[in-house]
């Protein structure tokens, strides 16, 4: 049974992100103006090309601060049901909130925090 809602569930993703797409492009008037492909600026006019590297420090502080920022999203559920729970739920978090400190440990000491 759980198959079926599964299908359905997948059809009807599928169903409506075509079907957003096909509305958008049957109402788009489009447009042939030159200016609509270059990036905006503030209003000002683009002097150098836009395609340059980043120092890949950026992506992995970036990504540092995702993993950081999304153990909140776990933390938040543990706090409203750790009174029914007990110590296990103490236990399991206290694991978790270790296993990010070791993550935070090795970015530390592979230099990862530090600004450039």
């Amino acid at each position: 049974m759980g198959a079926v809602y599964l299908i359905a569930l997948i059809v009807a993703a599928v169903a409506f992100s075509a079907g957003g797409i096909l509305i958008g492009k049957l109402l788009n008037k489009g447009s042939k103006n030159p200016q609509k492909g270059e990036p905006y600026e503030c209003g000002i006019a683009p002097i150098v090309s836009p395609w340059h590297q980043f120092n890949v420090g950026y992506y992995l502080f970036a990504l540092l601060f995702l993993i950081f920022d999304v153990e909140l999203i776990f933390m938040y559920p543990w706090a409203t049901v750790v009174k029914e729970m007990g110590m296990v739920a103490l236990v399991e978090i206290v694991i978790f909130i270790f296993i990010l400190f070791l993550g935070f440990l090795y970015a530390h000491k592979k230099g990862a925090l530090k600004w450039m």
